[in-house]
């Protein structure tokens, strides 16, 4: 392992000089305070933080053209990869050290995700859904490992904290518009203005596109607005946001399939509908010069519908039509259905979530010096309360011959679900950062929550309520960590930290091995399950080459991570389908790995007029099950296969390289590349690895842009420049239900996007 650090901080130290992310020098503007706490009025100095915290500002964001948060993390960000799973550029998996927030139920949710100090993960199964933010709302982005525990549940690998402009950080008049491949058109209107007390924010967006699959048209539409006032000593901004988005992604589609037209899809349509409503009022005030609170106080609710056209696990048999233990199925009803060209073949898998939650958050910061030493003590509490109806049904359909569906309006009865679920949460957090030496500093945190979950079941089969049920968390959450500036661009770092989440509601429906449900929608049962605790030590070294370069700003990092998680959860295939299962805890799983990254600016390089960006990230991501248990065999529904201790978790690259290059002449034109290498990893669903694995691939994107003057910039980009035919993602089907007996592979694989171009301008007041 220490070899391969030191070639890892070699090679990147040799490439920095070749190739790195694109930024300007405002762009490279040292982030000296950080919050430690998702709520803002934490501040801590950057280098006093034991841990590696990744950062982006809105001007990174718009220089990269990058589509969204996720895509400019996919591609800058040290220890972060994006699958398309899903096949939908605003549903992607974001992944960072392993760990995932996705806008998927039934995926092992491993981080937290906070806009304006709210939490947004969904409720009902700790889901995310990036569609809801609009990139250009966006100020600030940081990335916190999950070595800190003061973000709350379900940081196990670490979280992901936002903060969108006011009129006080944004002020200024732009509108943004772009078009090119696959009719995908996008326009974008902001606003910002303030006279020194008073100020608003408001951002208009709508994307449009048909996608560049079959049947995969999206469209969304965002608004997101602030009203702020600021004097002296205090602040207060008034945060509301809506979308109305309706959204395709047609997922993974079987490997023969896709060989004889990347553009295809398996069955359609997959369609996911959300229309949230946020509202938050937030403030602060300084008490005195070393005292300051803040709070907020906010309401959220999220309606997602989804309608899923699948192939069918019902036949015929005689003159009805029945499941795969050959019973009769029945409709909702009570009458057993009858056999029909319109009921098979097919099915139509529909849900509604329907989320509500509100809370808030007050905290204290006291900046006093402790013995003459400096001192900076956080205290903190937060309350969330959030209620959830879930339905789901399947109809029965048939295929048409581009194998969508057709409804036949029956309606069967065993995948019915009506689920009301309330999730209650405090949590008490606290961190002091105290200063043993002027270089030496020592960090102590901790976070204490309580998690109730109630859970009552609206349709009652047979008299026999499965999913009704109480289950109530708690725990506290200790870390702590040192900072050493050896010399002024020198220091190093370290910590330990824990952090855990509980089972979710959705988790919780679905946890009976003797009575297996079908992801996404068809729940049965709520055994108890027990919460996932991550116990995290990272460390390292950070600093610049400032002095020996001479000129510029040249910045990197070398470190190491290990998280354990204790009573992992994850879903466990068995049943009649691939896709049926149940959650289990599996005991504990590990993910560790040395993380090494450089960037550097450098102005009037070889000449007055061009100054050159340089940025590289490396990561080494070691996961594995530390603990055996039975899974399905994916090669054959009918057997076990055993998952043993040092097996690999599936879906999560051993190697991961970014890298990018750019530079800007005469401060009018810019000209960027970058590039990201994500290794093998092995198909979701072979928790055992008893299947070849997904191969890796390289993906390389351009972009250009011209500044005609400060009002009118015209810019372009190009992804996939090269037109790599690659695949990010593997799972397992049936394919020969549909397409007949000679797809016989069960492999399924979701492709990445071809080659693709789109061309904008920018007006800014």
């Amino acid at each position: 392992m220490k070899k391969l650090a030191f070639m890892a901080l070699s090679g990147l130290t040799i490439f920095s000089t070749a190739m790195a992310e694109d930024r300007s020098a405002d762009e490279l503007e040292t982030v000296e305070v950080l919050d430690v706490s998702p709520l803002q009025g934490s501040g801590v100095e950057a280098e006093k933080i034991p841990a590696n915290i990744q950062t982006a500002n809105a001007k990174q964001l718009e220089k990269a053209q990058s589509l969204s948060l996720s895509d400019y993390m996919n591609r800058y960000l040290g220890s972060v990869h994006v699958n398309e799973a899903q096949n939908n550029p605003l549903q992607p998996d974001i992944y960072y050290r392993g760990f995932v927030a996705s806008p998927l139920l039934g995926l092992p949710q491993g981080l937290s995700t906070y806009v304006n100090g709210v939490r947004f993960n969904e409720p009902f199964g700790d889901s995310v859904n990036w569609d809801l933010i609009p990139r250009g709302a966006i100020d600030t982005m940081e990335l916190y490992p999950g070595s800190n525990p003061l973000y709350g549940l379900n940081s196990l690998g670490g979280s992901i904290s936002l903060k969108t402009k006011t009129g006080f950080s944004a002020p200024r008049h732009q509108f943004e518009a772009y078009g090119g491949s696959w009719d995908r058109h996008s326009e974008e209107l902001m606003s910002g203005w303030n006279n020194g007390t008073w100020g608003y924010f408001i951002d208009l967006h709508h994307f449009d596109e048909e996608g560049w699959r079959n049947f995969s048209p999206t469209e969304a539409n965002q608004v997101f607005g602030t009203l702020s006032w600021r004097n002296d000593r205090g602040s207060l901004d008034l945060t509301l946001g809506a979308n109305d988005n309706d959204l395709r992604g047609n997922g993974a589609v079987p490997i023969q399939l896709q060989q004889q037209n990347r553009e295809a899809v398996f069955t359609h349509p997959d369609q996911t509908i959300t229309r949230m409503f946020f509202s938050e009022l937030a403030g602060s005030y300084a008490l005195t010069d070393q005292i300051e609170l803040s709070g907020n106080a906010y309401y959220r609710q999220n309606r997602i519908k989804t309608f899923n056209g699948d192939d069918s696990d019902f036949e015929e048999c005689g003159t009805f039509m029945c499941d795969e233990e050959n019973e009769i199925a029945e409709d909702v009803f009570g009458n057993p259905i009858a056999a029909g060209d319109n009921v098979e073949g097919g099915t139509n898998n529909t849900s509604a979530t329907y989320n509500r939650s509100r809370g808030g958050t007050v905290q204290a910061m006291f900046d006093h010096d402790w013995f003459g030493h400096k001192n900076n003590l956080l205290l903190g509490g937060s309350y969330d309360y959030a209620d959830v109806h879930f339905e789901s049904d399947t109809e029965l359909s048939q295929l048409t011959p581009d194998r969508g569906t057709i409804g036949s309006g029956i309606l069967v009865e065993e995948a019915r679900v009506r689920l009301n679920t309330v999730t209650e949460t405090y949590g008490f957090y606290l961190s002091d950062s105290f200063s043993i030496t002027d270089k030496l500093t020592a960090t102590l945190a901790g976070r204490y929550n309580h998690v109730s979950i109630t859970m009552k079941n609206q349709y009652i089969e047979d008299s026999e309520d499965k999913l009704s049920g109480k289950h109530s968390y708690e725990r506290f959450n200790p870390s702590a960590g040192l900072t050493y500036q050896i010399f002024d661009n020198l220091g190093v770092y370290g910590s330990y930290g824990e952090s855990s989440r509980v089972p979710t509601p959705m988790e919780l429906s679905c946890a009976d091995p003797n009575d297996p449900c079908r992801l996404p929608n068809a729940f049965l049962s709520d055994p108890p399950l027990d919460q996932v605790v991550a116990k995290t030590w990272e460390g390292g070294f950070r600093g610049n080459f400032n002095k020996l370069i001479g000129k510029g700003d040249t910045r990197w990092n070398l470190g190491y991570f290990n998280t354990t998680n204790h009573d992992d959860i994850i879903f466990r295939r068995d049943g009649d389908s691939i896709s049926e299962g149940y959650f289990s805890n599996v005991g504990k799983t590990r993910r560790y790995g040395v993380e090494a990254g450089v960037s550097s600016l450098i102005p009037a390089l070889f000449s007055p007029i061009d100054d050159w960006n340089f940025s590289a990230n490396y990561t080494y991501l070691n996961a594995r099950y530390l603990d055996s248990f039975l899974i399905q065999n994916p090669l054959d529904n009918d057997q076990a296969a055993t998952v043993e201790r040092g097996d690999k978790i599936p879906g999560i690259p051993e190697h991961i390289f970014k890298a990018s290059v750019g530079v800007q002449l005469w401060q009018r034109l810019s000209l960027a590349i970058d590039g990201l290498y994500s290794s093998d990893q092995f198909f979701r669903g072979d928790e055992a690895n008893v299947t070849s694995q997904l191969q890796g691939y390289w993906l390389f994107n351009a972009r250009a842009e011209y500044k005609f003057n400060k009002h009118f910039t015209l810019f372009g980009k190009v992804d996939n420049i090269f037109d790599n035919n690659y695949n990010s993602f593997g799972t397992f089907g049936e394919p020969d239900e549909v397409l007949g007996d000679a797809y016989n592979d069960n492999r399924f694989v979701s492709p990445g996007a071809p080659r693709a171009g789109w061309i904008g301008v920018r007006l800014t007041l």
